[in-house]
C-alpha cells in the first residue's frame, strides 16, 4: 500500500498528555479529547494526519513510553516488558484546537479490544502519550472530481478530509458505519454530497462491503480524479481494485488498510 507521507517533521518527540474529556458520541462512536502543554506549537496539518496513541494497560498505576525520538521508539518500545509496556495505537487527528492546546480522537468502539475498553473509560487526568506520524494524503492537483471511501475506521480521516476540501473539487464520501445510530450530522458546502452505510443493514460477514460496493456501483468520471479509501484492509484493497479495473490510474487512488478482520494488533 502507498505509504507515502506528507508534512511530516524532521524530528518527532513523544508527548505526555492527559485526557481532558470523554464523550459519546453514538452507540458506537466514542471522542476522547486529550491536551497538555506538550502540545504547544504542534504542527496540525489536516486531514489524515495520524499519530500513534499510549495508554496504560489495566493494572498499571503510571505511563511508561519510549524516549527516543524518530523511529527509535519502536525498537525501545518492544524493549520493555509486559508489565511496564503500554499499549499503542493508530489514530487519527481528528481536530486540533490550538488555543487550548486540545485534540480530538475518535474510536469505534465494539468488543472488548483495548482500545475500545480504554476509549470508553478514560477519565479526565488519565495520563496518555502520543507520537506524531504526519499526514499521508493530499489530492492531486490536477484532480477534477474526489473520492473519500471509508468504514468506522477511517470516518475521521475521510470526514477531516471532506471538511477541508475546497468548493472547487467536487467530492463524494461514502462511509460505512456500525448502525444506523452511528451516522453523524457533519455538515458540509454543496460540493460534497455523502452517504452513510450502515453494516448492519447488509448481509455480509466483513464491514466496508456495503462501502466497498457503493464506489463501484458507478462508473469513475473518466476526467482526472483523486482518491482516497481506509478502513478495513479488504475495503481498502478491494475499492481499488475495482477502481484501476474502471480505469482510475493507481497514482490516483491512496489506500490504507487501518485493520484487518481476525487479526488483532501487536501488544
Amino acid at each position: 500500500m502507498r505509504m507515502a507521507r506528507f508534512g511530516k517533521e524532521n524530528r518527532r518527540q513523544m508527548m505526555s498528555l492527559t485526557v481532558v474529556r470523554r464523550t459519546r458520541m453514538s452507540e458506537h462512536l466514542v471522542r476522547v479529547t486529550i491536551g497538555g502543554d506538550a502540545l504547544d506549537g504542534f504542527s496540525y496539518k489536516g486531514g489524515d494526519q495520524c499519530f500513534r496513541l499510549f495508554f496504560p494497560r489495566p493494572g498499571q498505576t503510571e505511563l511508561r513510553m519510549p524516549t527516543f525520538a524518530n523511529n527509535g521508539w519502536a525498537a525501545q518500545y518492544f524493549l520493555m516488558s509486559k508489565d511496564v509496556r503500554p499499549y499503542v495505537r493508530n489514530y487519527t487527528v481528528r481536530a486540533f484546537h490550538p488555543e487550548s492546546n486540545e485534540l480530538n480522537v475518535d474510536f469505534v468502539v465494539h468488543g472488548d479490544g483495548p482500545a475500545s475498553v480504554w476509549a470508553q473509560q478514560a477519565e479526565p487526568g488519565s495520563p496518555v502519550g502520543m507520537f506524531d506520524e504526519g499526514r499521508r494524503y493530499r489530492p492531486r492537483e490536477e484532480a477534477e472530481w474526489q473520492l473519500l471511501v471509508a468504514d468506522g475506521s477511517g470516518l475521521p480521516a475521510a470526514l477531516a478530509i471532506a471538511e477541508e476540501t475546497p468548493p472547487s473539487l467536487p467530492t463524494r464520501l461514502i462511509v460505512e458505519v456500525p448502525t444506523p445510530d452511528d451516522v453523524l450530522g457533519t455538515t458540509f458546502g454543496p460540493h460534497v454530497s455523502a452517504t452513510w452505510l450502515a453494516s448492519s443493514d447488509g448481509d455480509g460477514e466483513v464491514p466496508g462491503e456495503l462501502a466497498r460496493g457503493a464506489a463501484l456501483a458507478t462508473p469513475p468520471p473518466s476526467s482526472p480524479g483523486t482518491v482516497f479509501v481506509a478502513g478495513e484492509n479488504s475495503l481498502a484493497t478491494g475499492t481499488r481494485r475495482g477502481l484501476v479495473a474502471a480505469g482510475v490510474p493507481k497514482s490516483a487512488i491512496s489506500f490504507y488498510g487501518y485493520w484487518k478482520v481476525g487479526r488483532s494488533s501487536p501488544s
